[in-house]
């Protein structure tokens, strides 16, 4: 007599395996761990994007101070390796304290250079490094004691606001691209010539021509394409400069208070917690917009880690000769153009910059890159930020009548430095740095905006939509 059939039993091997490939597409690309035969190009062409960001404060800082060629190296060494550290603590990060996770990219911002340089003019030789330094670390101590507020205010940052800070990123950084394009010296007899704007466009040209072209993963990468191709054509026009190779050391750790011990006079303290302010709504504005790139939205926890990073690099920094860290928007631009979204390649840049500031040497290399070809990669880069914001904007509900208004204001507020820099040279020293910066003068407007239209006097239960996290 035939024996009915059993049925199997559970967990036992005549169960389809159905979770394996769940197991690897449930991967979030942030999470994503490349080959390195993509994440090595991807970093350089972070590495390649940001590296004048990161020399441009310790070069025109260094100037001021009156520092020789071996003081300026030195200083740009400390960017670079405070750069890494900061860099690979946000996208590595500590779970829960320390490290927004995302592919964010930390190092010393240009928006503290106009007040460090007021600080430096008041001080003595001897003294102008100290006295920054001293306000240096006081900014930090005071990131540290506000960045979680900041995190707590996420629900005043729906997409609205959100869309016209992004925008605003993009279009307010568009003049350094434009200036790097024209040589990147204002002061040169040269500047603006036709072959530094030739050569802008070449590079530009390059990096559509791949990106129209390109398949796969050579796509991806156009930007790091164009910006090769851009600096071996200079080469034979005598368009890249060879002379770093010449005085920058093999090795060269910075040394702690290698120019003084820190100063702390009130002024300068002021000032900088001030700057810290506008570079703490910057970082979450930047932030914000990565999270919004790479489908894993910034929820408060999220801020309040990232800013913790910029505050631990922001005080730890001057020890070793850095400035206040900051967001670095050209790098969320990266991640938007070729939507390479994994925190471990910006992990790989920070480690890389790393390697640069411990010998210099080698980040001479990525010195050769002439501020032209960086102009022409750099249009592209800060327009996709924009781009990115109009797209966050195009989700916000601009039917409705008051948030045209919201956003048609803010946008006005934010262009205002750009269209009129000298408009606020009336107002008060600290309104000029906050106002003064188109970003934090777009989003105060944008915050207040959305809290008189959406929040006072709204019913309870009725409050504007917030900016969800994943």
């Amino acid at each position: 007599m035939a024996q009915p059939a059993r049925e199997p039993a559970k967990g036992s091997c005549s169960t389809p395996p159905v979770h394996t490939e769940d197991a690897v597409t449930s991967v979030h690309p942030v999470d994503e761990k490349l080959h390195p035969s993509r994440l090595v190009p991807a970093a350089l062409q972070h590495i390649a994007a940001m590296y004048a960001g990161v020399v441009t404060p310790p070069l025109i800082i260094g100037q001021a101070c009156g520092l020789d060629i071996a003081a300026r190296t030195r200083l740009i060494a400390a960017s670079l390796l405070i750069a890494g550290i900061a860099t690979l603590i946000q996208t590595i990060g500590v779970k829960g304290f320390v490290g927004n996770r995302l592919p964010f990219v930390n190092a010393a911002s240009s928006a503290g250079i106009a007040p460090i340089l007021a600080i430096a003019e008041t001080n003595d030789p001897g003294h102008q490094l100290p006295a920054v330094y001293g306000a240096v670390m006081v900014a930090g101590v005071f990131c540290l004691a506000v960045g979680p507020f900041f995190g707590r205010l996420l629900r005043f940052f729906p997409p609205l606001v959100t869309g016209v800070v992004i925008t605003l990123i993009g279009v307010t950084l568009m003049p350094v691209p434009v200036g790097w394009a024209q040589g990147g010296d204002a002061t040169a007899a040269d500047f603006g010539a036709m072959r530094y704007l030739a050569l802008a466009g070449f590079t530009l040209a390059v990096i559509l021509l791949v990106q129209r072209f390109g398949r796969g993963f050579l796509k991806q990468v156009a930007l790091l394409v164009g910006l090769l191709v851009g600096t071996l054509v200079a080469i034979p026009f005598g368009m890249a400069d060879f002379r770093a190779f010449t005085s920058a050391p093999v090795a060269a750790l910075p040394a702690p208070f290698a120019f003084g011990a820190p100063e702390f006079q009130p002024a300068a303290i002021l000032s900088l917690c001030i700057v810290m302010l506008v570079l703490m709504t910057e970082s979450s504005a930047g932030m914000l917009a990565l999270g919004e790139i790479c489908d894993r939205r910034a929820n408060a926890r999220t801020i309040t880690r990232g800013l913790r990073t910029d505050g631990i690099a922001t005080l730890v920094g001057p020890v070793f000769g850095g400035f206040p860290t900051s967001a670095f928007a050209q790098n969320v631009g990266v991640v938007s153009l070729t939507r390479v979204r994994s925190r471990y390649v910006v992990a790989v840049a920070g480690a890389t910059l790393l390697v640069l500031g411990a010998f210099p040497v080698l980040g001479a290399v990525v010195s050769l890159v002439p501020m032209p070809v960086l102009g022409g990669a750099g249009i592209v880069l800060f327009g996709s930020i924009a781009v990115s914001g109009i797209r966050t904007l195009a989700e916000a509900g601009l039917d409705d009548s008051s948030n045209i208004i919201l956003v048609a204001v803010a946008l006005g507020a934010g262009i205002i430095p750009l269209a009129a820099p000298t408009f606020y040279a009336g107002f008060p020293a600290w309104a000029q740095t906050v106002l003064g910066s188109g970003i934090s003068a777009g989003a105060l407007v944008a915050v207040t905006l959305n809290l008189f239209f959406h929040h006072l006097g709204t019913r309870a239960g009725q409050p504007a939509p917030a900016l969800k996290s994943s």
